[in-house]
């Protein structure tokens, strides 16, 4: 039994077995000596290996898109042994060799290459901005805004070193949909759309017309690559740390190329209807979360395939119905509140006017830790820190609250005089960063770690004031 399984048993939790993620060391030191021999042998790969650690507290691998290894590196079969399994690439014919993913792990393709050459492909957020970086002499094959571009970085002797730009796209063909203006109109709904309405229902409506509208131009990937772009940057303008880290990412050109998932929060009667905007996108239901009888949370994990975006989106939960379909089941608001359902109540829905609680992005956990106070930010303690996964928050974001919401949770007693008294005058939590490292192959989160952090910012234990 692996070390997460083991501390799966450990908690009082349920997980559909589909989702009993577990652990690949074996893979993990194969790949990571696939990347250290390469570092050895570019100059470039390794001075920017370097410079990702130093100044911007990420790692070289976690930055990866795919790899191509010549059959005299590796084989078919030790791959196979590894967990991968053979794909079969949506562009019908991979022309760079036999397609590998490890769809258990979070672990970068595998291209078993026809050439004597190694390759590894970076994924920054835009590729211009890569390029321009480090001011070098790159071509990129590919339109702007197209599903896939690419671009050969250096080559050293067999070492070559790329970079590509996804949106919403993973195959390995550059040559364009035809689709680049329907493109563009669907990023500019997105990035203005209206989040404030007179009432909640009215958006959740409004919302899911607006995506049935870019459905009609574009395919799911695409409308979904389009929507989170302007979902990061919607959550990243009302939080400081978000903003110093992507400012610190974007010297090398990376952007958030390097985001692990997104996470929402929802009050109880409008969940079902916004895991429905996330299904319009191709977004598919992976585990189900709640931890224990007193934990009033759960949880619905979500991925697009295409994609390879996650998210995590938060509800108020009761334990007799920790066992229903409740991401499709209408819940029923109860009398109390429960951390979710008060930070929804003190500041809007995350699919409206609120946005994202926060961003997780994949970092060095030591390097970000003791980085990020050089720039005045402060990460809380850890809330998972096991060997294959560790999980921290940066101190909260403290956004005011508005006197017709705090007047709405006092009228229904939701919040006593004095919470509300100190909500008007301090304001509330808004909004974290989440620093996350991962290890050995390991997707999953860990349940009773995150109820516990999930205790520890209920608005009503901060004593903070706007602007602290």
């Amino acid at each position: 039994m692996t070390n997460a399984s083991k501390q799966k048993d450990k908690e009082d939790v349920s997980i559909d077995e589909e989702f009993d993620w577990k652990l690949y060391p074996e893979t993990e030191k194969f790949l990571s000596s696939i990347v250290a021999d390469f570092l050895l042998n570019n100059h470039f790969a390794s001075e920017l290996s370097k410079k990702m650690s130093t100044e911007t507290s990420t790692k070289f691998f976690n930055w990866i898109d795919y790899a191509i290894i010549p059959e005299s590196k590796t084989s078919k079969e030790l791959l196979l042994k590894l967990g991968f399994t053979l794909f079969a690439p949506v562009d019908k014919k991979c022309k760079y060799g036999k397609l590998f993913k490890h769809s258990r792990s979070y672990f970068f393709p595998i291209i078993l290459g026809k050439e004597d050459k190694i390759e590894i492909a970076l994924k920054p957020e835009e590729l211009d901005s890569f390029i321009q970086a480090f001011g070098i002499n790159a071509v990129i094959d590919g339109k702007p805004f197209s599903r896939f571009r690419k671009a050969v970085i250096s080559v050293e002797k067999n070492y070559v070193l790329s970079a590509v730009e996804r949106r919403g796209y993973n195959g390995f063909s550059t040559d364009s949909k035809n689709d680049i203006l329907e493109y563009l109109d669907v990023l500019s709904m997105f990035f203005s759309r209206q989040r404030i309405f007179n009432s909640d229902e009215e958006g959740i409506i409004f919302t899911e017309k607006l995506i049935s509208s870019a459905l009609k131009l574009l395919d799911n990937a695409r409308v979904s690559d389009a929507f989170f772009r302007s979902e990061r940057a919607y959550w990243q303008r009302r939080n400081l740390a978000g903003q110093i880290q992507k400012a610190r990412q974007d010297k090398l050109g990376l952007g958030w190329g390097n985001q692990d998932h997104h996470t929402y929060r929802s009050s109880r009667k409008n969940f079902s209807k916004m895991i429905h905007i996330f299904e319009l996108m191709g977004y598919n239901c992976r585990e189900k979360y709640y931890a224990g009888d007193q934990a009033r949370w759960g949880a619905q994990i979500m991925e697009h395939d295409v994609c390879d975006i996650v998210v995590f989106t938060d509800v108020d939960l009761y334990p007799e119905e920790t066992k229903i379909d409740f991401p499709h089941k209408g819940l029923e608001q109860r009398k109390m509140l429960g951390t979710v359902g008060l930070w929804v109540g003190l500041h809007g829905e995350s699919i409206l006017q609120a946005g994202m609680h926060h961003l997780e992005a994949r970092f060095d956990f030591e390097g970000l830790k003791s980085d990020l106070p050089k720039f005045g930010i402060t990460v809380m303690p850890p809330f998972s820190n096991f060997e294959f996964l560790k999980q921290a928050f940066t101190f909260g974001e403290i956004w005011k609250v508005e006197k017709s919401r705090a007047d709405i949770l006092l009228s229904n007693s939701f919040i006593t005089k004095d919470q509300y008294n100190m909500f008007i005058k301090n304001g509330a939590i808004g909004s974290h960063m989440e620093n996350l490292e991962r290890t050995k192959g390991f997707k999953g989160f860990n349940k009773s770690s995150v109820t516990k952090i999930i205790k520890a910012t209920d608005p009503r234990k901060a004593q903070v004031s706007i602007g602290a």
